[in-house]
Order: C-alpha cells, then structure tokens, then sequence
C-alpha cells in the first residue's frame, strides 16, 4: 500500500448517500438489478432512500467510508450474526416505503432467494460486504486500506473469523483478497436470473482478524 493516496476512514453519515451510493451499488451490481430493478424502480433510488434512513444493512449506520480530499472515494460495511432480525426488520420496512405493498413480497422473496448465494454471517463471523472504490482511485490500494479498516474493527469485535463474498466474474477482487490473506472456503453456483439482473455464483473466503 506504500503508494496509497492519504485516505481518511470514518463512520458514514446521511449526507453522504449522493457519493456512497454508487460505490455500494459497484460492489455487486447485478445482484441489486436481480432484487430491486423494474420498470418503475432501481436499485439507485432504493438506496438513496434506505441509506440516509439509517437502519439496517443498506443504512449509513452499517457502513464507513473512505475519504481523499474530503471527497468520498470508498464505502464498505460490516457486521454480526446479532444483526440478522434488526436487519430483516428494516429492510421489510424500507421495501414497503419505497416499493409499496404489491412489490414487496417478490422483491423480499428475491431477496431471501439472494442470500442462498451471498449468505448472511454464521454466528463467530465478522462479515465484510458492500466494498466500492471509486473507479478513477482504483489500482491505488485503496481497497486493500478499506479491507484493512474493516478487518480491524472485526478485530474489535471479538469475531474469530472474517469472512466476505466474491462474485465468480470478479477474479480481480478475488485476487486482492487472497493477497490480503484471504482463502476459499466455499463456492456457491447460482441459477438466479431474470430479465432485470442476476445473481452469480459467488465464492465464500475468510481469515483471522
């Protein structure tokens, strides 16, 4: 990382949903297309609703940010098994409020069909997720000081393992991370897929805090 830009790690904060957006919807843009795009909805709009909100796993509460020049260039997030139902009772509500009652069973489903891929943190797992650098910063080491920051306050945590997910189309990130110590565990295939997006298959890696 010696020729990182001086990056500044914080926790986000509402106001930073205009740069964070983007970066959370890179981190698997097929994925959000597969759960929340339609004719009249986009994983976008969801997320610049749900973020400033505050709860739950899209909320600004679950995620920290990196800053070069007091600009947002990375945004990542990470949390426990303990999160599971305040999550689950978050999303259901942001899903309500931003979709309304007839899309929301299916988007939940199709969230739920999502998590057989991307699987939630078992208890004893820090899970990371949601890591986006801006496009312009990357080849800078700026996502490997992003997983750096996230892998301490796993350390915080008291979690044994960390543990994050790697799209089978991204062999760039899956590389990154094995340099950082990483190693697979498991490689879940997918078959979900419709004419707004699909899940690929993802593989699960971990290491030690």
């Amino acid at each position: 990382m010696a020729n990182a830009p001086a990056i500044t790690f914080r926790p986000a904060r509402p106001e930073d949903a205009p740069e964070a957006v983007p970066l959370i919807l890179s981190s698997g843009p097929d994925a959000f297309d597969f759960v929340f795009k339609s004719s009249r909805n986009t994983p976008a709009g969801f997320l610049l609703r749900a973020f400033p909100d505050g709860a739950g796993q899209f909320g600004y509460r679950n995620h920290v940010v990196g800053e070069v020049d007091g600009r947002v260039v990375a945004a990542g997030a990470g949390w426990t098994s303990a999160s599971a139902l305040p999550f689950l009772t978050a999303a259901v509500r942001q899903f309500l409020a931003f979709l309304g009652p007839l899309d929301t069973p299916m988007a939940v489903l199709r969230g739920l069909r999502t998590e057989a891929v991307i699987r939630p943190p078992s208890p004893g797992e820090y899970y990371i997720g949601h890591l986006g650098v801006d496009p312009a910063c990357r080849g800078q080491g700026i996502g490997a000081a992003l997983v750096h920051h996230l892998l301490d306050r796993a350390k915080d945590s008291g979690m044994p393992r960390a543990v994050l997910d790697v799209a089978l189309n991204n062999p760039r990130a899956e590389a990154l991370y094995k340099r950082l110590g990483f190693q697979v565990t498991a490689e879940r295939p997918s078959t979900l897929r419709r004419a707004a997006g699909f899940v690929p298959g993802h593989r699960r890696m971990e290491r030690s805090p």
